[in-house]
């Protein structure tokens, strides 16, 4: 029964994505099409009066398919289609190229103007920013503008990294790198499955998950209230904005920061905050921001800041300080650099339309620039006895039983820990019990575990 029930379902979505697979290559054909008439019409060869724009586009409808859908919704032009179809022809039909191949007879070798590059494992040719400045502008120069455009930084193809022109050696030309579709929208075009960014250069980001839900969370009651102005405004900012038309008044965008001990739950109350609203929250891994180049940094954050522009994601920084830190009064190139760093991200930060979280552990390390502009300033202090007993009680319900020697009202009377440690606590305490085939914890184990933990910070426990 399972089996044949399943059966109707795989069929559905074979024909789903036979319908998705038909766009994609009925939109190749058109490119082959105008592939072959744009160089018709700049080698004045038979046929060049023509032009490559009476070409028929193939027929778009809503729910014909997923790329279909994206052209209408994002309200693409005919420029812009023709970038999409000619960065995913090397994975859909790389033969729609090969008119790409031909030689100028007049010096044997192939068009310069073409662009393109080939590759040893790659026997087709691979189009670059230059192959598509050609198509749209080469017949037809005051056109440029349109590449120009769409080759940009913040297009919306490029910003959420459905199309990537890739980077190039210092001293060559940025149109010479390969344009071409990423791979999870290549994917998603056929499927229906929007594939999570993966950690990169491109996207130095990386999903912040927890299994933990919002009722996990211990807090002070102030903190919890700050918290769920943050929760109100993440759930009705868009009435907000819109209905309430309170964009005439204030920047789009929430922007917080989270400070405070290590341990003390910034970073989980940052996913908890994304999983309680829905959203994905990413957090931006700072090693790979952070580069000793000149104007790399600034970059490798524009990555960042424009893939989630159009998304409605929760960016997390943590040990903000890094990024974010004061700014030098010292008069070196370095000390420059660092602060025109600095309000390059303040405003990145401010122009940024969704919502942003920086952590640290420290508020005084935070540039004063960067604090007045943000909405919500939240202390994450160390937890208080009743905090912490609840704490130790949500650790242990569920994993591990506790021995009658262990008096947790205690315990949490006697160590000031964090959620944070408290976890590690019960991390070595499971496996100490594990290695003797028990689940029991003892107050023996509690203790040597606790001491363990407290030593990470050079701290001793009688």
């Amino acid at each position: 029964m399972a089996e044949s029930s399943q059966a109707p379902l795989m069929g559905r979505q074979f024909t789903y994505q036979q319908e998705n697979l038909l766009a994609l290559y009925q939109e190749m054909e058109w490119l082959s099409l105008v592939i072959n008439q744009v160089i018709c019409s700049y080698l004045k060869q038979e046929g060049h009066e023509n032009h490559w724009l009476e070409i028929p586009q193939p027929p778009i409808a809503p729910g014909s398919s997923l790329y279909a859908d994206l052209l209408i919704d994002w309200e693409l032009n005919v420029f812009e289609r023709l970038a999409l179809a000619l960065a995913m022809a090397p994975s859909i039909k790389p033969d729609a190229l090969d008119f790409f191949f031909g030689l100028n007879g007049l010096i044997d070798r192939p068009f310069t103007e073409f662009g393109g590059v080939s590759d040893k494992a790659f026997s087709g040719f691979l189009p670059t920013g230059q192959t598509l400045n050609f198509l749209i502008s080469a017949n037809n120069p005051e056109w440029r503008e349109h590449c120009m455009a769409i080759l940009s930084h913040n297009h919306r193809l490029m910003a959420e990294q459905v199309t990537e022109l890739m980077s190039v050696d210092s001293g060559l030309p940025a149109w010479a790198g390969v344009y071409r579709m990423s791979e999870h929208w290549l994917h998603y075009f056929v499927t229906g499955e929007h594939l999570r960014p993966e950690l990169s250069t491109s996207f130095p980001a990386h999903p912040l998950d927890t299994p933990m839900t919002w009722d996990d969370l211990v807090l002070d009651y102030s903190v919890m209230s700050k918290l769920d102005d943050i929760r109100a405004w993440l759930s009705h900012g868009k009435t907000l904005m819109q209905d309430w038309q309170l964009d005439k008044k204030v920047k789009a965008g929430y922007r917080a920061v989270f400070f405070g001990p290590p341990g003390t739950g910034k970073t989980l109350t940052a996913a908890l905050l994304g999983k309680s609203t829905g959203r994905e929250v990413y957090r931006v891994d700072l090693s790979m921001v952070v580069s000793k180049y000149i104007g790399e940094t600034e970059k490798n954050l524009s990555r960042v800041f424009d893939a989630a522009s159009y998304k409605d994601w929760i960016l997390f920084f943590d040990e903000g300080d890094a990024l974010f830190g004061k700014r030098s009064e010292g008069s070196s190139s370095n000390d420059r650099h660092a602060n025109q760093l600095t309000g390059y991200l303040l405003q990145k930060i401010e122009d940024f339309p969704g919502t942003v979280i920086i952590a640290t552990n420290l508020k005084s390390n935070m540039d004063d620039a960067f604090t007045r502009r943000f909405q919500s300033m939240v202390q994450f202090t160390m937890p208080g006895v009743e905090e912490r007993l609840q704490l130790w009680q949500n650790a242990f319900r569920g994993v591990c039983d506790l021995a009658d020697d262990v008096d947790l009202p205690q315990i949490a009377k006697d160590y000031e820990v964090a959620g944070g440690h408290v976890i590690n606590i019960l991390r070595q305490c499971a496996l100490n019990a594990v290695r003797r085939n028990e689940r029991t914890v003892y107050k023996a184990d509690l203790i040597q575990s606790i001491r363990q933990e407290f030593q990470k910070g050079n701290k001793i426990i009688l």
